[in-house]
């Protein structure tokens, strides 16, 4: 399986993450930036099921190390 960027997946969970909990309280069904959020967390993730999905973001993004910081 090819590993997605961090910072790209990290972007990617916390954006699908919001929207949802925002979405929750106002509405049943997902938006349609929602579920392409869900299709490319799977996609990203090798999986196909959203809840499998960011299961495997989460653990990914606690594996992989933190970017080197440049200097000031």
């Amino acid at each position: 399986m090819l590993i997605p960027d961090r910072t790209f997946l990290r972007r990617l969970v916390q954006e699908y993450e919001a929207l949802r909990a925002e979405e929750s309280a106002t509405a049943a069904e997902p938006s349609p930036r929602a579920r392409d959020l869900a299709y490319t967390l799977c996609v990203s993730t090798g999986t196909r099921d959203v809840r499998l999905a960011l299961e495997t973001a989460h653990r990914l993004l606690t594996a992989m190390p933190e970017p080197a910081r440049l200097a000031d």
